[in-house]
Formats: structure tokens, sequence, C-alpha cells
């Protein structure tokens, strides 16, 4: 009995030590798994983001033992909030409100550009607009104050020489949502809209609208200016500066997708704006965002400087001209290192 009693207590220790050692092995797999949390807004002119996620770009990048967490907001203010506030480490949003919060806390990168241009001035077709000239007494709609639409706009009309007013001797400018700029111009509520892709092809399409200056001429740089980019938290770049540098990797090779294969990205897009919003986007009408932009993750120090100085002048900046300094909020260096690597 007490032979049978040994040989019953090794085998328990057997049992036990195996059950140590699977539990161990699966403590030190979960303690090395990682969570990405990326941003993004409900924009088909945020492609290359839909394209890393429906491809599967981040995931291969990142690995298997990484976890991807995708929050979608509605506009760029609170993306720059979520991030500047560590709830998201990286994602895509116009560089306007990240800009804007920059100045604020000193705790956000910009790692890549991911399209350029993508916004056209529309205006109503019964509102006797020929040209820009002629807005002066009109409402024009852009989607948010401080935004890259509503910054573009106003450097046109300054190179018109033309003044942003609250009465008839001026432009007047007024925020609609891009769904609400459709209805405001189908009821002459606005005479004209600077607004983001597909939305303005929408209006022609329904015949309440014509384009009177075109993507390739909005200011500034005739529409090869940034208008979605890829920015990351300084904390996130501290502790895993290599999942970014692999964000970037998913980041370039999501454009050159869409660059090499349109067709097959057209309904990846709409998939992914299906998950995002409920509702996916007809093929023409993401044809018609995806040509009115130049996809690149390319993006300069000058290009910031231009759009902050545009804000600046429009008075969302409360900061003193001379510390508009961004020296230290574009990071290019994971950018150039997958280039490199190419």
């Amino acid at each position: 009995m007490k032979k049978m009693n040994g040989i019953l207590l090794l085998v328990l220790s057997a049992v036990l030590l195996l059950s140590a050692c699977g539990q161990s092995k699966e403590a030190a797999s979960s303690a090395g798994s990682t969570t990405v949390r990326i941003g993004l807004l409900k924009n088909v002119t945020h492609a290359p983001a839909f394209i890393a996620l429906q491809n599967n770009y981040f995931q291969q990048q990142f690995g298997s033992n990484t976890k991807i967490e995708v929050t979608a907001f509605d506009n760029g203010a609170d993306f720059a909030t979520a991030i500047a506030t560590n709830q998201i480490d990286l994602g895509y949003v116009g560089p306007g409100p990240v800009i804007n919060q920059y100045l604020k806390s000193k705790n956000i990168k910009l790692i890549a550009g991911a399209n350029n241009g993508g916004a056209v001035l529309v205006v109503r077709k019964d509102a006797g607009i020929q040209s820009v000239k002629d807005l002066v007494g009109k409402t024009v709609a852009v989607a948010a104050k401080g935004g890259t639409p509503d910054l573009s706009l106003r450097l046109l009309l300054q190179q018109q020489g033309l003044k942003v007013s609250m009465d008839t001797s001026g432009v007047q400018i007024v925020t609609r949502a891009p769904a609400d700029t459709l209805v405001a111009m189908r009821q002459k509520e606005i005479d004209a809209t600077l607004i983001a892709e597909p939305w303005g092809t929408q209006i022609i399409q329904e015949g309440s609208g014509t384009i009177l200056v075109d993507w390739n001429k909005i200011p500034p740089k005739d529409g090869n200016y940034p208008l979605t980019v890829l920015v990351a938290s300084d904390a996130f770049l501290k502790e895993h500066r290599d999942l970014a540098k692999k964000a970037v990797q998913a980041n370039k090779q999501s454009i050159a997708f869409i660059q090499q294969n349109p067709e097959k990205a057209y309904p990846l897009i709409s998939d992914e704006l299906k998950q995002l919003t409920g509702k996916g986007m007809e093929p023409a009408l993401i044809k018609a965002a995806l040509d009115h932009l130049k996809l690149t993750e390319d993006i300069t120090l000058e290009d910031i400087k231009e759009q902050a100085k545009a804000s600046f002048d429009a008075g969302y900046l409360k900061v003193k001209e001379d510390e508009l300094d961004f020296s230290s909020f574009l990071d290019l260096t994971l950018l150039n290192e997958v280039k490199k690597e190419k």
C-alpha cells in the first residue's frame, strides 16, 4: 500500500509540474502580447487605412501575437483628443486637427503621409456663380472650422483678394456635415461648398451643383497638399517603435495596392466603410474620390508649415507666430528606414 501511495504521489507531482509548465508558457505568451489601438475617420479619403485592414497588412506586419483594436471617429478633432489622451496609439487623420493638438500637448508625431488633395469647390447650378470672385455675398459651406477644406477655401479667397465676413460685403463661411451639405445645396440654403470627395461628385450626380474649381487647382500647391496623414503618440513610439515602423510599412503596402489594383480596391474600401458605418459605397463614387487625390506616403515639413500658417492666419491657432515650430512634430525616420529596406 505504501508503494502504491508513493507511485500515486509521483504521478500527481508530474501532473502538477506539467500543468505548471503549461500555465507558465501561457502566462509568458499572454505577457508578450500587445494591443495596437488604431484610429481613423469614416471617410473614403482614408482608403489606405481601409485597405490595410481589409488585406490584413497591419496584422501581417504586427504579427499574430498582436491584437488590433479599431476606433472610427466622425471628425478629426475627436481623433486628435483621443491620441493626445492615450485612448488610441496611432492612426489616420487630417493634418489640421493634429497640428492644433500638437501645439497644446506636444505628444504626437506625424510619421507618414497617406494622400494629398481630394477636395473640390462645387457651386449651386442656379446661384449665378461663374468665378471665385462671384462668391462675394454668397454662403459657402465647409465640413468643420479649421479643417483642411476650410483652410483651402480661405487661401483660395485670399488669392482672389476676397475677404471672409458675416455679411454680404464678403464671403460667408458656414459649417455643415458633408451629408447635410448635400441637403443644404438641394434646398438652396447654401450657394457653394469646398468639400472632400466623394461628396462633391454626389452633388454633381444628383444635378444640384457643378465644379467651379477642381481638386488640382485647390490651394495650397494646386491640390498637392496633405489631406490625410499617419500619426502616432509619443508614448507608443517610445514603447513600440518596431510596431510603429510596421504600421508605416503597412501604409506603404496599402498605397501601392490601390495604385496597382484600383478595381480590386473599390469593393474592399466599400466593405470597410460598411463595417464602420453600416453602409457601403458605390464603386463609381469611390473611383471619383481616388481619382481626385494623390496617394502618397511622402510629406514634408514645408507642407505642415504651410497649413499651420493658414490656420494661424484664420485665428484657429491661439499661439504666437514664432511658436509655430513643427521640427519635433514631423518624424520621418521610420518612413526613411522603410524606404531603404525595399
